[in-house]
């Protein structure tokens, strides 16, 4: 009997379903960290994913690529959706466990409205607001808590974003990918890659604090307001072109995620990861379920 045969299996179209919402996200990100160090390179203008997507747009090729972008951030969504369900990372249902499929369930959430907007950019209907300040906007009607509400969720982005930093600091994210010569290579680009995102999403979360503070939501912004933000102080443009960097970093991340991602649920004692072997990383939660 193998390790995982007492498992509820998740269906078969789980996995490719993963590895293509994972590379849909790298190439959202190699293209936002490309356009983002030209910008900082030239002295331009930085944009944020709406902006960055509107411009593919214009480009002949632009409506394709950004349908295929679409459907892949939906299958990430969905991948997200189906791993909170299944229990695909064995977190459990003890009160740590049901938090953390929880948490999947809103990154699914945060990723399905991310393919719906870029969706709406390929058929030409994607406005021109940025997208956070849009979600603070209408945090903001909800009287008489709304501007609060702007706060907690800028302190919820700024926990995120703490989240990614500190999992590429402490390298948990070494326990879900299979160990090859390759990802081994790439494993330093990939802890560079979740500090750098951290890092951008705590910035777009001190925004969102600030517009629910003032009441404010122009106070807000996505990840074009982060870049300013960076590029204004001192060294900015040196600092942004690492930050960049640290975004194509990120999308080399979510490449790899893509080809060597390990589902927890479905590993074997055979399998290697990067942290060690799949009975030593996961022996806590393989007790919990078998």
């Amino acid at each position: 009997m193998s390790l995982t045969d007492s498992f509820q299996r998740a269906p078969a179209w789980v996995e490719p379903l993963m590895r293509y919402g994972y590379a849909a996200r790298g190439v959202t990100y190699v293209i936002l960290g490309f356009l983002t160090f030209l910008a900082a390179w030239h002295g331009g203008q930085t944009e944020g994913t709406s902006s960055t997507l509107g411009d593919i747009r214009n480009e002949s090729w632009g409506v394709a690529l950004l349908s295929v972008i679409a459907i892949g951030l939906l299958s990430y969504a969905v991948w997200r959706f189906v791993a909170a369900w299944f229990d695909l990372e064995m977190h459990g249902t003890g009160f740590k466990g049901v938090v953390a499929r929880i948490g999947l369930v809103i990154t699914g959430l945060v990723h399905a409205g991310l393919a719906l907007s870029v969706a709406r950019q390929a058929i030409g209907s994607g406005g021109d607001r940025d997208g956070v300040q849009s979600f603070a906007s209408v945090l903001m009607q909800q009287d008489p808590w709304g501007a609060m509400l702007v706060v907690i969720a800028g302190l919820i982005v700024i926990g995120a974003g703490i989240y990614y930093a500190m999992k590429g600091l402490s390298e948990r994210y070494r326990r879900y990918l299979s160990e090859t010569p390759t990802s081994r290579t790439l494993d330093p680009l990939v802890k560079a890659g979740l500090v750098a995102h951290g890092i951008v999403i705590v910035i777009v979360g001190g925004f969102l604090v600030y517009a629910g503070w003032t009441a404010d939501p122009s106070q807000a912004g996505g990840m074009g307001l982060a870049f300013e933000a960076v590029r204004g102080v001192i060294f900015g443009r040196i600092l942004l072109m690492a930050l960049s960097l640290g975004l194509v970093a990120f999308a080399i991340y979510c490449f790899v995620e893509a080809v060597y991602r390990i589902i927890p649920r479905c590993g074997t004692a055979e399998t290697r990861t990067l942290a060690g072997g799949f009975m030593s990383v996961w022996d806590r939660r393989i007790g919990r379920l078998t």
